[in-house]
């Protein structure tokens, strides 16, 4: 049985995060001008603040310093921070950190946890995930995987091209997805430091909320150690999938929170703006879209947590994770735009958050798998369900 009432302590928490957002993350937002994302110096300051509030780290254990919720509460509070670009910065709850430090948790080694996920954990590095390619090599089908790594006498050498690499520009490391040799898709833990691995360039992409914003990367000849293994050699596509389905869902989290934010400047402008003799909000056609765009938002939040609620029971999570990314992704979207829709010049001008969001969360439709790979997903899983669900044809007919 899903339980919609929270706990009291994550009420609280809830309400302190709220204040946070509200007292030291959206006041800093006009500081947070870098075309490629987050200043270091803003994210290490807000990180800062966040430890003294008590609201750093809500997906992380307690071992690692973090609030150790499961993955409900964390949808509560991803949401929460998410109400302000710089929230989940602050918190250290951001993709790609947020989807590495989960994986790096489950299956690192001793010695790769205090390498790479305790620094991780304490804001003191970024770090990024080498999976995209540019074409033919792999993107929405990571079968199409180009990048190789061949044994060497003391480890391996990894070589190949990667594109849109989310905060590689100052990642202390990267996680890179290669086909080892003779063995299949294989991870590789890679200092940034490393002669091998290269920033060719910094693409130039509508957001700027990932510091370090989205590289091409090239491995040439990059030489690791056999301790560079992460988890076992051949294992890269599973491992890849208990990353996949909590970092889809903290995406829908953190993004149904810009949701709402745009959703609320909505309701505050067409409660103050007149037109034809009254205010916006009584005009239908507006009221219509405020209706549709809460609706968005509700049922953005039950499937959340109906995979919150999944992954809290120790399943993978694969479906509901799919569906709520195919549809949180669109639902988020429609209430940005209806948003500027309602606000008209404020909404696509400075004047107030909106222009910033909807730059910001028209990616979400492309990251972490486009809605129609999804939906193509969702498709076949419920024919393959129903076929064999189906009986035999009888003998003879």
């Amino acid at each position: 049985m899903i339980d919609f009432e929270l706990e009291p302590e994550l009420k609280e928490l809830r309400e302190r995060v709220t204040r946070f957002v509200q007292e030291v993350a959206i006041p800093a937002e006009p500081r947070d001008v870098s075309s490629h994302g987050t200043p270091d110096e803003l994210r290490a300051e807000l990180q800062e603040e966040a430890k003294r509030w008590g609201v750093f780290g809500p997906q992380l254990s307690e071992e690692l310093g973090g609030l150790g919720l499961d993955h409900r509460g964390t949808a509560v509070i991803l949401e929460e921070c998410g109400y302000s670009l710089l929230g989940p910065q602050a918190l250290n709850c951001a993709a790609p950190d947020e989807g590495n430090m989960h994986m790096l948790d489950l299956i690192a080694s001793p010695e790769q946890r205090e390498r790479y996920l305790v620094p991780l954990a304490a804001g003191e590095t970024r770090s990024c995930f080498s999976m995209t390619e540019p074409a033919p090599g792999a993107g929405s089908d990571p079968s199409m995987l180009l990048t190789t790594a061949r044994r060497t006498g003391s480890g391996w050498s990894i070589s190949g091209r990667k594109w849109f690499i989310t905060g590689a520009e100052g990642a202390a490391f990267t996680i890179c997805m290669a086909l080892a040799e003779d063995a299949g898709a294989t991870m590789f833990l890679v200092d940034a430091e490393n002669p091998g691995f290269r920033i060719e360039r910094i693409l130039d992409a509508t957001d700027r909320a990932f510091p370090g914003g989205h590289a091409e990367v090239s491995f040439e000849d990059c030489e690791v150690g056999e301790d560079a293994v992460l988890g076992r050699v051949g294992e890269g596509f599973r491992y890849a999938q208990v990353r996949l389905a909590p970092a889809r869902l903290t995406h829908c989290e953190r993004w149904l929170g810009a949701a709402r934010r745009a959703h609320d400047f909505a309701l505050d402008y067409v409660s103050g703006r007149e037109a034809f003799g009254r205010p916006l909000g009584e005009l239908g056609m507006v009221q219509e879209k405020l209706a549709r765009s809460l609706i968005d938002i509700e049922t953005s939040r039950l499937l959340i947590w109906r995979c919150a609620w999944a992954l809290d029971r120790g399943e993978s999570g694969k479906h509901e994770s799919s569906v709520a990314k195919a549809y949180v992704a669109e639902a988020v979207n429609r209430v940005v735009d209806n948003a500027v829709q309602v606000c008209g010049a404020t909404g696509v001008s400075g004047e107030g958050p909106l222009a910033r969001l909807i730059d910001e969360t028209r990616p979400f439709r492309i990251y972490d798998g486009p809605t129609e790979t999804h939906l193509w997903s969702i498709a076949r899983r419920q024919l393959r369900a129903r076929a064999a669900r189906r009986p035999e044809p009888a003998a003879g007919s």
